[in-house]
């Protein structure tokens, strides 16, 4: 139990269940926690139909007043109190986030929150005592020695004291049950606390053994290197390599033939010599990367697309697919096929461009379980952003629809964001099969790809990220790219995924999906897109509005302040340039959970001697208060009322003039 000391508490129960199987996929195995890690780094098992035939589905503070399709609060978006119920143990108030019965295992944990103080208990297989225990809304304080940034990442928002959250991928099995609770600690003022928990539902009769201090124990050499090999990937088979290389001319093709028989490709390589640099996010989009398998095809996309970096073509770093942003590409996802497979690149541009393709094909046994490899891409431009407080006009757009049978592994978002602020506001919305409700409803697009709190920065996982985000405010170019090991969704008839178009402002987006997937033979993609949209001229990127300055100014969000009232919290906020004016650096010092007499102060180093006009430039809005102003310990006489009905800059706020002073403390 010194291994969990302090940040971690297990029981030591381990639970089995074993009966007769009454799936037809069934197999008569124990799913460990080795067995759950050896299938995260298997491409080959990712690639079939999974037995023990379990669905996945999703737990989430999605806003419970979201209840039916064609309700106004079906776009209900306050989604940082969603619970199951309040359960009362012990004398604690606990929150309930998640409470399934029968054998599972929770794939995905993702949240987020303002505040991180409080304690999460998690009760396995019916027990009324924790099995596990967290001091702090974060998984970063779990303290399990060998779990690293593979299966554990902190968002680019984080902070280990303040707001921010993480993604935790490690699998956690149980055999009868798992409740999570939160318990907010006692005199904290309690704050949204958002979360996504994707889980595994197995039949009755599957054994599982529950997750313990024992199993994390025996397990540590394990979870060390699986984290490890997703950071740092490999072909797990080195087969015959087939390459070619060509200069494509305009409408020509570059094709390689597989081998006959049951194989399976392993990785391909695929690098582009484009002369014109100025033109590579366009003429990467007019490649086309093609599959087809035992006769269908099953993979078009552009190339910019499937990369999974999107619009631009940009760097990606991932478990599937990698790329240096300059025209070099390699992609690992596994490739079966019973008799016959081609791969293609096909030109639609006007210019002339150098290509090579290199695959890694190694022999893989088909049965009842196999399944090919799809990749499919949409695109659609003018598609309406509706504001997230007027749920009555809010609408969605559907993301990927799949009819057949396969199993759901991933995808990437590539758009243009005409308005000048956040377009992420809304939720995913997955529907599987029969579903009278999604299985997976999230709480904003962001949250869906492991980050939170509307971020605009590049960032790289095993699992995906953002591999463009151009513009501080999100205005013009940005790219999310997700996909799925052990949170890889099964379905049997239909997959149908959905998005709420909702940001802060009106406006519309240009929106590319691919989505990456297993399907049988008779599986299909709807509403897919061709060489027409392929072909679409790009966008010019917008001017940055960071680049606007008032002359002689300093940045406040740029300064470390001296003092400051404890109970205030400060961050830089966007000041997109949607609002009413424009702010120097795009960018403004925000101050919350001030109360009256709450302060800041800064100094200004490095004055010469003489007197200085100070003149302050400050923001209004309807949730901003009074202030004064001091200088060298002085008040300046001038009292600056922040309300307004509307977000916008306030006129030039005139301090007078002042010379600098002997560096003094003011109280």
């Amino acid at each position: 139990m010194n291994l969990l000391k302090h940040a971690l508490l297990l029981t030591a129960g381990i639970g089995f269940i074993f009966s007769p199987a009454t799936c037809k996929e069934h197999r008569e195995k124990v799913v460990t926690m080795e067995t759950l890690l050896e299938e995260m780094v298997s491409v080959e098992e990712l690639s079939r139909f999974p037995a023990p035939c379990y669905t996945c589905h999703q737990e989430s503070s999605y806003d419970r007043r979201s209840v039916s399709p064609g309700d106004p609060a079906w776009f209900a978006n306050d989604d940082g109190f969603g619970i199951v119920r309040v359960d009362t143990t012990g004398g604690r108030i606990e929150k309930v986030m998640f409470d399934q019965t029968g054998p599972g295992v929770i794939t995905r944990i993702w949240i987020t929150t303002l505040d991180k103080r409080g304690t999460w208990r998690f009760y396995f297989d019916g027990s009324a005592e924790p099995g596990w225990i967290i001091p702090a809304y974060d998984l970063m304080r779990i303290n399990i020695p060998s779990l690293g940034p593979g299966l554990l990442q902190p968002h680019t928002s984080y902070e280990p004291e303040g707001k921010g959250g993480n993604t935790l991928f490690l699998p956690i099995p149980y055999a009868k049950g798992c409740k999570i609770t939160f318990e907010d600690e006692l005199g904290v003022n309690p704050t949204p606390k958002y979360y996504g928990i994707n889980y595994r539902k197995y039949p009755e009769n599957t054994a599982i053994e529950t997750f313990s201090a024992e199993v994390v124990k025996r397990a540590e050499k394990k979870i060390a290197g699986v984290d490890n090999l997703l950071l740092n990937p490999v072909p797990s088979k080195n087969g015959k390599v087939i390459s070619d290389t060509k200069v494509l001319a305009a409408a020509d093709s570059l094709t390689l033939e597989l081998p006959a028989g049951e194989n399976a490709v392993y990785e391909i390589r695929l690098s582009v010599n484009l002369q014109d640099s100025a033109g590579f996010g366009q003429l990467m989009r007019e490649i086309i990367f093609c599959a087809q398998f035992d006769g269908k095809q099953t993979v078009w996309a552009p190339l910019s697309d499937y990369s999974g970096g999107g619009m631009g073509a940009p760097y990606v770093k991932s478990w599937y697919l990698s790329s240096d942003g300059k025209g070099n590409i390699v992609s690992r996802w596994l490739m079966p096929y019973q008799k016959s497979g081609i791969l293609k690149l096909m030109n639609i541009s006007s210019a002339s461009i150098g290509v090579k393709m290199e695959a890694n094909v190694s022999p893989l046994a088909w049965d009842g379980r196999s399944l090919y490899f799809h990749c499919s891409w949409r695109q659609e431009t003018g598609i309406p952003v509706h504001k997230y407080d007027e749920p009555e006009n809010c609408t969605e757009w559907n993301f990927a629809t799949i009819e057949g049978k396969g199993v759901y592994m991933g995808d990437l978002l590539s758009l243009f964001n005409h308005a000048p602020r956040w377009y992420g506001e809304g939720d995913e919305k997955i529907w599987v099969d029969g579903d009278t409700f999604p299985s997976h409803f999230g709480t904003g697009t962001e949250d869906y790809y492991n980050s939170s709190w509307a971020p605009v920065v590049p960032f790289h996982t095993p699992f995906g990220g953002a591999p463009r985000a151009d513009l501080d405010s999100s205005h013009g170019y940005n790219a999310f790219f997700r996909t799925r090991n052990l949170d890889g969704i099964p379905f049997r008839e239909k997959f149908k995924f959905d998005i709420e178009m909702i940001g802060w402002q009106r406006g519309y987006s240009d929106y590319a999906t691919t989505i990456y997937w297993y399907g049988d033979f008779n599986a299909r993609a709807i509403g897919t897109s061709g060489i027409e949209e392929a072909a679409r001229k790009l966008v010019p990127v917008p001017e940055d509005p960071a680049n606007y300055k008032i002359p002689e100014s300093i940045e406040f969000e740029a300064l470390k302040p001296t003092r400051k009232s404890t109970s205030l919290r400060l961050e830089k906020q966007n000041a997109a340039d949607s609002w009413d004016g424009k702010w120097s650096g795009a960018a403004h010092l925000l101050a919350p959970n001030g109360k009256a007499g709450d302060f800041v102060e800064f100094e200004f180093d490095n004055l010469k001697d003489g007197k200085y006009k100070m003149v302050v430039y400050a923001t209004q809005a309807n949730d901003y208060g009074t202030i004064s102003f001091s200088v060298n310990n002085s008040p300046a006489n001038i009292s600056f009322d922040g309300y307004s009905s509307n977000i916008k800059h306030s006129k030039p706020i005139n301090l007078g003039n002042f010379s600098p002073v002997m560096q003094k403390r003011l109280n």
